[in-house]
């Protein structure tokens, strides 16, 4: 993923390539050489040159999710755009680029998260020029009429009744509102429900959406594979040096210390399995400080299946059928959690005090070295054994580097997690794992005869 050349005189239309690659060699946090440029528009490209034969993964991150939408009534529109972004140019309308993407074999789709919304592409590097070209016209050049506009949001509609057939869904959105009461992580990537009902009269404001966010210098390009650098960043110049934009600045609300614990309690209408939710507000994720990568250690710690409270709870006395630590680095102060799928309702005492004891017990100073160096090499382990593929090193460089907003970040996250030592489990849990910062939602599932 880490490849940086200095291919920096080639000539293309008469105009060189900015002089600003930077090349990083393989090390034992990434193992593969990176190249990256920062053309002048502000657009940065990353390659990584991977043993694929005749294959490559071309990803375009943008650095906009729902932590971009702080303005009433508009929530939902970074994932909402991600369906635009398929409806066509004056040169590829709607369809064609489908169809292009199709005779050269792409797997080719979109997803938005709190903080980025990638488009990922992965297929024959026959076809890695025609891609740069269609790619490069969508992100410059997007036309959708009204009529369509409206008819892709009741398609956005009915994406949100699907997932709310679901718990899951209830629970982000429960837990959201009531961790962040001024943020705009209190409302989920789909956005409030009242505000997609509203989106087809939206029309006008999708365009602004499009201009304040879809620009050079908020969007990173990622391309893991077989592929010419030299002819690939000819094309990235010929197609993206034009493209012109600056991203807006926004004033995101800070949301305001917790000073007592809150509950949410969900009444859940048909048959599911209880659950129960521990989440402790944290730091955002920076690369000068270690908190996501001892978020990243902790949650296994915790909760991980090598963890004391997973063999007790779930393998020895069953009382729930799933634990986990919930941790993801965002871009802002977030939350980190532990998660308990319980085996039935009269369980959720004996969990709960079960959660209780291990935070207060790790809180005192207790904790285990070995497994601590055990869970930092497994994780670093797992980070490399999910780079399998190109597609696989794409996915988490984009990712990575997305949050962070720098092309090394997946590294750099992976040093953190190598430095993080048994006593900083113990200050961060001292620090935010308190009854004050935290939230706790419980499911109740109706249960089978109509009773709760």
């Amino acid at each position: 993923m880490h490849r940086w050349l200095i291919s920096l005189l080639l000539l293309l239309l008469g105009a060189a390539l900015p002089a600003s690659a930077a090349e990083q060699p393989a090390s034992p946090f990434f193992p593969y050489p990176m190249k990256v440029d920062r053309l002048p528009n502000g657009l940065t490209v990353i390659r990584v040159p991977f043993n694929s034969p005749g294959l490559v993964a071309y990803q375009t991150v943008v650095r906009v999710g729902s932590r971009n939408e702080v303005e009433p009534g508009r929530t939902g529109f970074a994932h909402f755009f991600e369906h635009m972004m398929f409806k066509g140019t004056k040169n590829f309308p709607e369809g064609e680029r489908e169809k292009v993407i199709a005779a050269y074999g792409y797997d080719d789709n979109a997803f938005t998260s709190d903080d980025i919304t990638v488009y990922h592409s992965y297929g024959p590097t026959a076809g890695l020029l025609k891609l740069v070209e269609i790619e490069a016209d969508r992100f410059r050049h997007l036309e959708y009429s009204e009529p369509s506009f409206k008819t892709e949001a009741l398609a956005v509609l009915g994406e949100y009744h699907k997932n709310a057939a679901m718990p899951w869904l209830k629970i982000e959105e429960e837990l959201s509102r009531t961790v962040f009461t001024r943020h705009p992580y209190g409302h989920t990537t789909l956005g409030y429900y009242d505000d997609i009902k509203a989106m087809p009269q939206a029309y006008d404001y999708s365009r602004a959406f499009f201009e304040r966010w879809y620009t050079p210098d908020n969007t990173l390009l990622v391309i893991v594979g077989d592929f010419d650098d030299a002819a690939l960043m000819a094309a990235v110049q010929k197609h993206y040096g034009p493209w012109e934009g600056k991203s807006a600045s926004i004033q995101l609300p800070k949301e305001p210390p917790q000073k007592q614990e809150r509950f949410v309690h969900i009444d859940w209408p048909q048959s599911t399995q209880p659950q129960l939710l521990y989440a402790w507000r944290t730091p955002a994720a920076r690369l000068d400080t270690s908190d996501a990568a001892v978020q990243s250690v902790l949650g296994t710690y915790l909760a991980g299946t090598t963890s004391p409270l997973y063999k007790d709870l779930v393998l020895d006395k069953q009382l729930a059928q799933d634990l986990d630590g919930n941790t993801m680095p965002h871009r802002d102060p977030y939350v980190f959690g532990i998660s308990a799928t319980l085996q039935e309702e009269a369980n959720r005492a004996a969990v709960r005090s079960a959660l209780n004891a291990a935070v207060k017990e790790l809180v005192t100073g207790k904790v285990d070295a070995a497994r601590v160096e055990a869970i930092k090499s497994r994780t670093r382990y797992g980070l490399l054994m999910n780079m399998e593929t190109a597609k696989d090193v794409a996915q988490q460089l984009s990712w990575y580097a997305g949050i962070y907003g720098s092309p090394d970040a997946l590294a750099r996250h992976s040093q953190k997690i190598s430095e993080v030592k048994p006593g900083d489990l113990v200050a961060f849990a001292r620090r935010y794992l308190t009854a004050a910062n935290r939230t706790v939602l419980s499911l109740t599932p109706k249960q089978a005869g109509g009773q709760k």
